[in-house]
């Protein structure tokens, strides 16, 4: 991995986790909780791709098995976000593009649904069956619920972030640049499909054809008045 990767991952895995352990964990929601930290795995990965993925989903879900309160076996929690962080680089698109919403929308759903199992099965494995008495079913939908209305509000942000640090041609099309292929986490919050209204060359052209407009009046005025004096 780069080493601007490594640093920027690092501190946005740091700062998920000390929000996800401060705040979020301490809401009392009826079952899950919202895991930021998951949200930022998969968003890193939706931009590093798999091989990346699984290595922040690894280190992100380590710090998480070690950070109290913890009560769970040391590196479950990285096993299960190193799983998941490579199968959200698998689904990113070849060109790195998403040109509607419901590709992350899904990739947050599929990515907290099997963390969810994914975790449970690991418990079962090991012993803890508390999954069993809390509901797999209902830990499952609220999972992907609260994951699903938190994403809109991290995920774009964090792709963002990442591709601007890796000096991706997207970030500078996202910022101004050509309006062709722009990606869903520019406009994610926006408009839902990541695609911009308007196009400013649309304008340019408005200019240039009000401007020959302009041209073409004065010059049938000049010629208007040249008539005039010959009569």
């Amino acid at each position: 991995m780069r080493v601007n990767r490594i640093l920027l991952s690092s501190a946005l895995v740091v700062v998920a986790l000390v929000v996800q352990v401060t705040i979020l964990g301490r809401l009392q929601l009826p079952g899950a909780v919202p895991d930021l930290l998951l949200l930022t795995v998969v968003a890193l990965s939706l931009v590093y791709g798999p091989r990346s993925g699984a290595l922040l989903g690894f280190g992100a879900g380590l710090l998480a098995d070690l950070a109290p309160p913890a009560d769970h076996a040391a590196g479950r929690y990285a096993l299960v976000l190193c799983v998941i962080g490579y199968a959200v680089g698998l689904a990113r698109p070849d060109n790195g593009r998403f040109r509607s919403a419901w590709g992350p929308l899904l990739t947050v759903v599929a990515a907290a649904l099997g963390s969810t199992l994914l975790y449970a099965g690991v418990g079962a494995l090991v012993g803890d069956t508390a999954a069993r008495h809390v509901g797999l079913v209902g830990l499952m939908f609220t999972a992907a619920l609260y994951d699903l209305l938190l994403a809109p509000f991290t995920v774009p942000f964090i792709m963002a972030l990442a591709r601007r640090a890796e000096n991706d041609p997207m970030a500078v099309e996202a910022n101004g640049g050509p309006a062709q292929g722009a990606d869903v986490s520019s406009g994610w919050l926006a408009g839902g499909t990541g695609l911009r209204i308007g196009d400013p060359r649309g304008g340019l052209r408005l200019r240039a054809s009000r401007g020959r407009a302009g041209r073409a009046g004065r010059i049938k005025g000049i010629k208007g008045v040249k008539s005039v004096k010959k009569l």
